[in-house]
């Protein structure tokens, strides 16, 4: 009971984190990374929060996730939920304010992009199944034979399209956060002596059993 208890604290720790550095990216004000230029670009278009439009988007990634034949995980549903939620109390609160100056917004973006990078190595260590994006960038590979990377790229790519579209903010960020982001997940991983290759992640259905187990 201890160990699952204190996987699931890392799991919700990790997915507060992660909402954390987006807020930060965000209020960098000097563009969005790709995601969050389509849920904010979603959110202006239909006036609706940015965690609602996180929300929805992750809801309908899910699914289609499902369609393609990947099995949902705890921390699956949980990342379609939480980090939305947490979006929103968290500029609700507004203690993070809006830069106005692009040396500070710069500092601002990485600092976000590590704490999304720490966030991940809590939420990923919980092992209770990946996110919706990444796990429909494994079913697109898997369908398509197409590496991994290409599936990531070209997801990606789509999303910022969209969002550009719908209005949301391409800038310097924005190349900041497609180029950094992986560095940063790699140092910070490397400072930790966390292999993800070693994690072996959970479905819905072995988090249930566990659970039974406890009776």
């Amino acid at each position: 009971m201890k160990n699952l208890s204190f996987r699931l604290f890392k799991l919700i720790g990790g997915l507060f984190l992660y909402s954390l550095g987006i807020i930060i990216t965000i209020k960098a004000n000097i563009g969005y990374s790709p995601w969050d230029i389509f849920h904010v670009g979603l959110a202006q278009t239909f006036d609706i929060s940015i965690g609602t439009a996180s929300i929805l988007t992750g809801l309908i990634i899910g699914i289609i996730t499902i369609l393609l034949g990947e099995k949902l995980g705890l921390g699956t549903i949980l990342n379609m939920v939480c980090i939305g939620i947490f979006i929103d109390i968290l500029i609700k609160l507004n203690f993070i304010h809006k830069s106005t100056s692009f040396s500070v917004g710069i500092l601002m973006m990485i600092l976000g992009l590590f704490i999304i990078a720490f966030a991940s190595y809590f939420y990923i260590n919980s092992s209770f199944g990946a996110g919706p994006r990444d796990s429909l960038m494994v079913a697109l590979s898997r369908k398509t034979k197409l590496p991994v990377g290409i599936c990531r790229g070209s997801i990606e790519i789509i999303a910022l399209l969209c969002g550009w579209k719908l209005g949301g903010m391409v800038g310097v960020g924005t190349i900041l956060s497609a180029f950094c982001i992986g560095f940063c997940i790699q140092l910070t991983f490397k400072v930790l002596k966390f292999d993800v290759s070693t994690v072996k992640h959970e479905t819905l259905k072995d988090t249930f059993n566990s659970f039974g187990s406890l009776k």
